[in-house]
Order: structure tokens, then sequence, then C-alpha cells
């Protein structure tokens, strides 16, 4: 049951096909119009941090500005960027490190809007890596050596991960990380398979609740205020239709802001989108949602890309991207 729960609401950046199709009354900006509203197709990982999306729906705010919301659910930021380039959808969601990487090989995107960020606490992030209560690993420097599960090899998980064994005197070139969806890895780190394992939600407090510790907080550890994800559209729909992106973007904010005064409206609205409920639902831990990406963290995130050397010889044009 565990597993199924988890398939259903885990991050997954992997590049797979994403569905998608246009409506017979689709213009050449991807979107529709009738009666006055704009029908929206935005690709999405149905998982806890786009909650505000949800919300926001539920509450009118896109509705409000003429926006009509179609959340179509892929597995991962990979497969939703060429759905948003081609125009299956207006909009998509992705983790940052992934647009960096697409701008670099010469995508045509723009970041939009916030989507989710670290809480910032260390011990108690939205991520996190987890030993097995008996590991003789008690800190990020200890993973040194040891074999630990990311959900996507080169990409924000390891990066982080390896400034997190960085900072605490640990050699990051010694971690040998392993490629394991989200939904496997309790029972991959129960079962021995890996010494440690990098999870998010709700992976990580259903670990927890088998006895798992978290050693690290990758994410907190590499900023407190890191912008983890955002929404973004095509460079073409930002020019063809400014005033929809204008739109989307505000509903966004008020979205975000919402689900930040809110939290339990906003664990609540996971219920209609995955299969979450229960202790896992009541325990899981909740992302930040500013309102406004944090540009020094994206700075930052944007410099252990570079060291670990997932943009080649070239580099991601931050201003450009997300401002």
């Amino acid at each position: 049951m565990q597993r199924r729960i988890l398939g259903l609401a885990v991050v997954m950046i992997t590049a797979v096909g994403a569905a998608g199709c246009g409506s017979s009354d689709t213009g050449s900006s991807g979107s529709s119009s009738s009666g006055g509203t704009t029908k929206v197709k935005v690709g999405i990982i149905p998982i806890v941090d786009v909650a505000p999306l949800y919300l926001g729906e539920e509450k009118g705010f896109f509705r409000s500005r003429g926006i009509e919301l179609e959340m179509v659910s892929a597995q991962g930021g990979a497969a939703i960027v060429p759905g948003v380039v081609s125009g299956q959808f207006q909009f998509g969601f992705s983790n940052t490190t992934s647009l960096m990487i697409a701008q670099v090989k010469g995508v045509p995107i723009k970041s939009v809007a916030n989507g989710a960020a670290s809480n910032g606490k260390v011990g108690a992030d939205v991520t996190g890596v987890a030993v097995r209560k008996d590991s003789p690993i008690k800190s990020a420097k200890d993973l040194a050596g040891h074999t630990v599960a990311v959900n996507t090899l080169q990409n924000i998980g390891d990066t982080t991960v390896r400034h997190s064994v960085r900072e605490a005197g640990g050699d990051p070139s010694k971690v040998k990380f392993v490629e394991i969806p989200f939904d496997q890895m309790p029972a991959a780190l129960d079962d021995g398979r890996v010494d440690a394992a990098w999870m998010g939600e709700p992976a990580s407090t259903i670990a927890k609740s088998q006895g798992a510790r978290v050693v690290a907080s990758p994410f907190a550890e590499t900023d407190p205020k890191l912008t983890v994800a955002t929404y973004f559209t095509s460079a073409k729909l930002a020019q063809q239709n400014p005033e929809l992106v204008k739109n989307f973007t505000a509903a966004m904010a008020e979205s975000l802001r919402y689900a930040t005064d809110h939290p339990d409206e906003a664990r609540q609205v996971l219920t209609t989108y995955t299969k979450i409920s229960g202790d896992v639902l009541k325990n899981l831990t909740l992302p930040s949602w500013p309102a406004e990406v944090d540009m020094p963290s994206l700075e930052k995130l944007a410099s252990l890309g570079e060291t670990d050397g997932l943009f080649g010889d070239k580099k991601p044009d931050l201003d450009t991207l997300f401002s």
C-alpha cells in the first residue's frame, strides 16, 4: 500500500514522455478561449510542492483572472519541458536545476512564477538523507565511502548532497550515487540495498515511520531559502501572449501566499490529487512557498551545478531564465 501511495505522489525528475493533446479550437499560443475565459493546460508532477496550484484553483484565484486550469500529470520536469515548448502545455512545473540544464542546451523557456522552496529547517526539511536506525553513519561527512540513493543522477539531488558532504568535512567524490525511484527508497534502505537515501515527501515520512533517521538536509544546508522549483512557459508563449502569462503569474503568487498562510488547507488539498492520507498526510513535511524566487540561492545552486559538470562548458543565464 505504501508503494502505491508513493508512486502517485513523489518527485521523479526523469526523461519520459508526457501525454498531452491540443484542443480543436487551440490557437497558435496553444491555449483556447471560451466565454471570456482562457483554458490553460499546466504540466505538473502530482506531489506536495504543487499544492498551492490546486488550492488557488479551488479558491478561484485563476478564474477571477479569466483562466480555466487543466492540470496534466507527468513524471518529472524533464518530461514537462518538451511539452511546454511544443505547446502541449502552456505552463509547466520543474525543479530549477532541470530548467538550468534545459536552458544551456538552448531550450527556449522562461520561468514565470515561484513553485517551492526549502523550509530552511535542518533535520526537518522537505527533503533529507536518511539512514537506517542502526547505521554507523551519523552525519553528512560519514556518507563518504557509502552508497546513497537519489531519484535522478546528475541533478538537484546529488549536487546538493555533495555540498552537504563537503560542508561537513567529507570527501564528496567518495560518495557513490545510485538511481532509485523515490517510491522504492524506503524499502531499498530498510533492506540494506543502499546505505542512505535522499528522499522527498512522502517517502521520507514513510521511511522515518520504519525507524530511519535523517543525517543531512541538503536543500536547507545548501541555502535555507533555496528555490527548489518554479513554474515556467515557453519563450514563444511569453512573446505571443504576455497578458496570459501576467495573469497566470499573478494568480500563482496569490496562491502561494494563501498556501503559506493556510498550511492546513494546503495539506488537505493533497487528498484531491494524490492518494496520500492518514498518518502520512498528518506527518509529512511541507516545503516553503514564497511568492518570489530567491536569486542568491539560485546562483549558489548554479555554481554547484557547474562544479559537478552539469552544464558542460556553458553557464546558465539566471537573469534571463528567472527574472
